[in-house]
């Protein structure tokens, strides 16, 4: 059994790595996005900084450890034995639910993770202990369960969601009416007072607040900071604001980029102190329980107190910087990190556009009401304050980009509330032991923030409010997620001892691997567009057109193949095609504005005729959908099948279908569209069979050989087909008239 033991540590800190990946990859939005999203700088500088920020960071996480050990179940009262099989619950836990939201793109709480993890593996652990004696019953749970500081944990969580938002969209408001969206001509005036103000928070509660648990700095250093506090705060404010206010009249310096870049340096470095406990506060307390068990070799691991564990424990420093490390190589190397940053600044952005959530009744609902809300506000506000916000708050005094792509999502002023507010929050926290969820501050700020900066407009509103509902239901749903598969685990662990284990941290590992090969497709994917990104925009949008009419015709052979074989998953699947397809088409509909700005930014003026190839894409799509669907229905609901005539009859127009695509894909792809008559000429034909094998189910319906399912099906199909062949030539057409007219 020491052995096993042994080995359990071993895999806890191989976990902890796994982690430690997952876990930065999920976070890494907290304290990426502002910059990011702002564009301050470079993509590898703002990474550069942030790397600093975590390895001086993750020097000052010791403090928070004691979280793990007796935060959320009193240690005193669990066995050795016990106490191993609620960490290692906990950490399979962690890497499995952490890897999953990160594979949607979704932003969790790492903390509200370790929490019910650690509260569902314990109290699994905790009633299996009470059924095995006769003395206690399920009411003495709170013997081994710290629910009073379970509950303070999580209220503190939940209530900083509130807190969070109310403070960004507060300070933002306030910000923005200092600065307006013209703040060049602002930062003479007030940038150097807002740089101060900036910088003195940065300064006191990360540098200041930071250092108290760190054993690299005296004590007496830290006693003389707690004593001198007001002062040290009244000086850096007057020399922030002196020094930046020079730097602005003198050298025009933009003090607003260096808040931000210090500011991700901020929080990134709070992201570390709060967050490692989460990733590395469970494996040093399974390795300070092996180490008291190894101290006391002449008692069983099944009857070893841990009162040991509710003492006061210090972590190795060289645990702490390597974890630092792994944490930094995750963040240059992770593209799950970019896609949880993509989701939350998405939501931030600035303009509409594409929007990744649709809406619902109740995000309509809230939009009408404080749009009521605004509105009776208005009528009550002196005429002169109206004036003045509604100047504060134009938009179209916002620096102009030739090229959207060059936009940022949000601007500087923006950016820095966000991470001031935020780092702020976070680096309270941490000085006061409270595991309080960076993930919540910083999402919370960043939408409150873009509420006040008036970022969700009338065209985006719902849509941001059912994304935010999104993520916040996502993260209820990490509580109960993690409490509950947290609780299994133990259990399994808890009766099926060594097997289980085996067989728990093979799958752990196997659905990681898995989830890592189903994004390396994605990756593919991406890397692919980042390529067509690079190139002109019209050829990016040729390329784009090809993929589309490539995929149509597919879906629509696998269709044809799928009802006359009545094959209903093929069907199923194909659905699923086309209602991608269908989305796809959307979101190029949604995009044709910023298309048509970069066009005009290249001086392109056939940007007519895009938009009317894009029209017909969506036609397209919807006839491909009134192919698909009807056909699944048909099939699943059992109904006749089609006769062999007609397959025969659908087969062959699948095969002129097919001839007609890949001679308009080859026109699409050399730029050649001299054989245009040609394929109008095709299409002429495959009318006109069209024709005759409609005028042919008419007379199989005459002689009763179909029944009315089986007829309403197949002239539906027919019609579509028909409107099919009619898009597709006019995609044709207006994809010609957009090249050529172009060239000239």
């Amino acid at each position: 059994m020491e052995t096993y033991y042994l080995i359990i540590v071993g895999v806890l800190f191989i976990l902890a790595a796994s982690d430690l990946i997952v876990g930065v990859s999920n976070d890494a939005v907290n304290f990426l996005n502002s910059a990011i999203g702002s564009k301050v700088a470079k993509r590898h500088w703002i990474l550069l900084v942030a790397s600093a920020g975590v390895l001086v960071g993750s020097v000052f996480s010791s403090g928070m450890m004691e979280v793990a050990r007796k935060g959320v179940f009193r240690p005193e009262n669990f066995y050795f034995s016990e106490i191993m099989i609620i960490f290692i619950a906990v950490m399979i836990t962690d890497v499995i639910v952490l890897d999953f939201f990160n594979t949607f793109g979704l932003p969790t709480s790492t903390t509200v993770s370790l929490v019910f993890e650690l509260l569902g593996s314990a109290v699994a652990v905790s009633i299996f202990k009470i059924m095995n004696t006769e003395t206690e019953t399920i009411a003495n749970l709170g013997n081994y369960i710290n629910s009073g500081k379970a509950l303070a944990i999580i209220s503190g969580i939940l209530s900083s969601v509130i807190v969070a938002f109310i403070v960004g969209m507060v300070v933002q408001y306030i910000a923005r009416l200092l600065f307006s969206f013209n703040y060049h001509k602002s930062l003479k005036f007030v940038g150097g007072i807002w740089g101060g103000i900036a910088m003195t928070a940065i300064t006191y509660f990360i540098v200041m607040k930071g250092v108290k648990d760190s054993t690299l700095i005296s004590k007496e250093t830290i006693n003389y900071i707690s004593d001198h506090s007001f002062s040290i705060i009244l000086y850096s404010f007057l020399a922030w604001t002196v020094v930046f206010q020079i730097l602005i009249s003198l050298f025009k310096m933009n003090v607003l980029r260096f808040i931000v870049l210090m500011g991700t340096f901020a929080l990134a470095l709070s992201f570390a102190g709060n967050d490692l406990v989460n990733f590395l506060g469970v494996p040093m307390a399974g390795l300070k329980a092996y180490q008291i068990h190894a101290a006391n070799p002449d008692i069983a691991p099944d009857t070893l107190r841990m009162t040991e564990l509710a003492g006061e424990v210090s972590t190795n420093f060289i645990y702490l910087f390597i974890a630092g490390l792994i944490m930094v190589i995750t963040l240059w190397t992770s593209r799950k990190a970019r896609t949880v940053t993509d989701t939350e600044v998405g939501l931030a952005r600035q303009d509409s556009g594409i929007e990744r959530f649709g809406s619902t009744q109740f995000s309509r609902i809230v939009v009408r009401i404080a749009r009521h809300f605004a509105e009776r506000v208005d009528k009550i506000t002196p005429r002169f304050v109206r004036k003045f916000v509604a100047k504060q708050f134009d938009t179209s005094k916002a620096p102009k980009y030739s090229n959207p792509k060059e936009a940022p999502s949000f601007d500087l002023v923006r950016a820095s509330v966000n991470l001031v507010m935020a780092s702020i929050l976070i680096s309270s926290a941490t000085a006061l032991k409270l595991p309080l969820s960076t993930t919540y501050v910083t999402f919370m700020v960043a939408m409150g923030t873009s509420l006040s900066d008036k970022a969700w407009g009338r065209e985006s509103a719902v849509y941001r409010i059912t994304g935010v509902i999104t993520v916040i239901a996502g993260w209820f749903c990490t509580a109960f997620i993690t409490f509950t598969i947290a609780f299994i685990i133990a259990t399994a662990l808890f009766y099926g001892k060594i097997p289980a284990f085996i067989i728990l941290i093979l799958v752990a590992f196997g659905l990681v691997i898995k989830s890592n090969f189903l994004n390396r497709k994605k990756e593919k994917t991406e890397e692919l567009d980042e390529e067509i990104n690079d190139q002109s925009i019209v050829i990016k949008c040729s390329n784009d057109l090809r993929k589309y009419l490539k995929d149509s015709i597919k879906v629509f052979n696998r269709t044809v193949d799928g009802l006359t074989t009545e094959n209903r998953k093929l069907l199923k699947e194909v659905n699923q095609e086309v209602s991608e397809l269908n989305m796809e088409a959307k979101n190029m509909k949604y995009n044709v504005f910023n298309v048509l700005k970069q066009l005009e930014a290249d001086s392109i003026e056939t940007g007519h005729y895009y938009v009317q190839v894009i029209d017909y894409l969506r036609e397209l799509a919807h006839s491909l959908e009134f192919i698909s669907n009807p056909s699944l229905q048909h099939v699943e609901n059992q109904h006749k099948g089609l006769t062999l005539e007609q397959a025969n009859e659908l087969k062959s127009l699948s095969v002129q279908l097919s001839g007609l695509f890949d001679d308009i894909l080859a026109m699409i792809k050399n730029n050649d569209y001299t054989s245009v008559p040609d394929a109008i000429e095709k299409q002429q034909e495959i009318l006109n069979n069209l024709n005759k094998i409609r005028k042919k189910q008419v007379k199989r319906i005459k002689r009763g050989e179909t029944g009315t399912r089986n007829s309403v099906l197949y002239l539906g199909l027919l019609n579509e087909i028909k409107n099919l062949l009619l898009h597709t030539i006019n995609i044709l057409k207006s994809q010609r008239d957009f090249i050529l007219n172009n060239i000239e």
